[in-house]
């Protein structure tokens, strides 16, 4: 059974594919047929710091054939509103998965995120299916997206 926290107003992946500018891509990732985690961060966050090393664990437990990471970066500070330095700060953490720029809430808003850091995990068809916000949820998030793996279109 897959628990979820409060599931929010968006239930599928439009909101994030849709959203623009890309920090460091071209776009969003291919997420059909996939396991999606939206996770929604900021970069001084230090809560969103200690999930990082999680996601990383997961993309390489599950590859790109069964999950695509996309990150939402939601500045709170000043510092963190400036594209160059968000750029630089996805370096310096190795955050190598697409992360779009959310400088004016809007995704945030779409799936009613109240908190940095929130992970959204969407299924195989891009359906909404759980939600984490906060830090120390590692093994939940990763039974979720083992189960979701599991399941077959």
């Amino acid at each position: 059974m897959i628990a979820a926290i409060l599931l929010a107003a968006a239930t599928t992946l439009a909101p994030v594919l849709s959203a623009t500018p890309w920090a460091n891509a071209g776009g969003p990732p291919p997420t059909a047929g996939r396991v999606t985690i939206v996770d929604v961060f900021t970069f001084d966050c230090i809560n969103c710091k200690h999930v990082t090393p999680e996601l990383r664990k997961l993309r390489g437990a599950f590859g790109a054939h069964d999950l695509a990471i996309v990150g939402v970066h939601a500045p709170e500070l000043p510092q963190e509103h400036v594209h160059a330095n968000v750029v630089q700060a996805l370096r310096d953490q190795d955050i190598t998965w697409p992360v779009v720029y959310d400088d004016d809430f809007k995704v945030w808003k779409a799936y009613g995120v109240d908190a940095w850091p929130t992970q959204l995990v969407f299924d195989r068809h891009g359906r909404l299916r759980a939600k984490y916000v906060g830090e120390g949820y590692d093994a939940q998030l990763e039974a979720t997206v083992r189960a979701l793996a599991a399941e077959r279109a």
